[in-house]
């Protein structure tokens, strides 16, 4: 059956319609899911009637954490949830001055097959629909008993490959009527799916767009990144100032230094090339190491050199901070296992 969580308000209109109640309905309906309720006598308001016929159309998805991991050094906490047919996915709650940011999974596994990534291990097992994306959102406020304030696509999978979802859960998490929030507190990451990019411009969502680069020429990065390979560097960049020109947004370009192996000057000088002119940022990444790698982290002052080198191109970066490393919640560290 189909998640009612995942169902937009003109979509609940139409159901609740066709049974013979009144439109109104259908609002008090979304708004019970985007509170995370759990059982259908949840919905106090919602004729008992109505509320027989959805359960038996529909499924009211249940979240349940599997495993919880606290942070010691900066307090990042990972949950590890169940999903309804047996499988799990991680989600990353981050603590900032400002309110709560999750990192949320769209996907069970990842078809893309990043060297660097653990979430690529085992590939991809399926997609997860929009109404699961919005629970492990809903997971964490329930158990920190604090309202997200951002949330980050970056977790398990890549957005992109599974675009109708995605775009889906967008529409839900920014819905007035659901947690309401604003599309600039939303960054989405993606390896770079060129088509996808440029169609996600012209959704009217101006959301931060993160591109994974991560090298500065084509062999080097389909070695890195082998799922990414039917695009060029030249192509990836390019459609990140497409998105750039046409929302208005400035893009994020995300690079992990490997030790000795995308870290010289030639390929800082090779992005800030690249680069230069566009309206963009470079975020640094420290390598969090994933079992069974042989890559390195670069050193601190290597990331620092290599920020200076792209500042004499014009392009801004920054060193970004790793949190969560300690319990293999930081980028790189997602897993979907039991």
């Amino acid at each position: 059956m189909k998640h009612l969580r995942s169902l937009l308000p003109t979509e609940l209109e139409c159901v609740v319609l066709n049974h013979g109640f009144p439109s109104y309905r259908a609002n008090q309906v979304f708004a019970w899911c985007a509170k995370g309720v759990r059982e259908w006598d949840g919905m106090r308001n919602v004729p008992k009637q109505l509320r027989s016929i959805l359960s038996e159309q529909y499924t009211l998805t249940k979240y349940e954490i599997l495993k919880k991991l606290v942070s010691e050094r900066d307090g990042t906490i990972k949950y590890l949830s169940a999903l309804e047919d047996g499988s799990a996915v991680e989600c990353v709650v981050m603590s900032y001055e400002h309110a709560n940011s999750v990192c949320v999974s769209t996907q069970v596994g990842c078809r893309m097959g990043c060297r660097f990534c653990a979430s690529a291990e085992g590939g991809l097992v399926r997609n997860l629909e929009a109404g699961e994306m919005l629970d492990q959102v809903l997971l964490v406020q329930e158990d920190t008993a604090q309202r997200v304030g951002s949330v980050v696509l970056m977790g398990i999978g890549e957005p992109l490959d599974n675009y109708d979802n995605t775009l889906r859960f967008l529409q839900l998490i920014c819905h007035p009527l659901g947690l309401n929030l604003s599309p600039r507190h939303i960054s989405l990451s993606t390896c770079g799916l060129v088509p996808r990019i440029d169609k996600m411009s012209e959704e009217g969502l101006p959301i931060t767009l993160s591109i994974s680069l991560h090298a500065p020429e084509d062999d080097l990065r389909r070695n890195l990144m082998p799922g990414a390979a039917s695009h060029s560097v030249a192509d990836v960049v390019d459609a990140g100032k497409r998105y750039s020109k046409r929302t208005g947004r400035k893009v994020y370009f995300e690079y992990v230094l490997l030790k000795g192996l995308n870290d010289g000057i030639d390929h800082a000088k090779q992005l800030g090339l690249l680069l230069k002119g566009a309206l963009c940022h470079v975020n640094l990444m420290h390598y969090n190491q994933v079992q069974g790698s042989d890559f390195r982290p670069s050193s601190r002052d290597t990331a620092d050199r290599f920020g200076s080198v792209l500042l004499e191109y014009g392009v801004t970066s920054t060193v970004r901070r790793r949190l969560g490393a300690d319990i293999d919640a930081a980028c790189g560290q997602l897993r979907s296992v039991l």
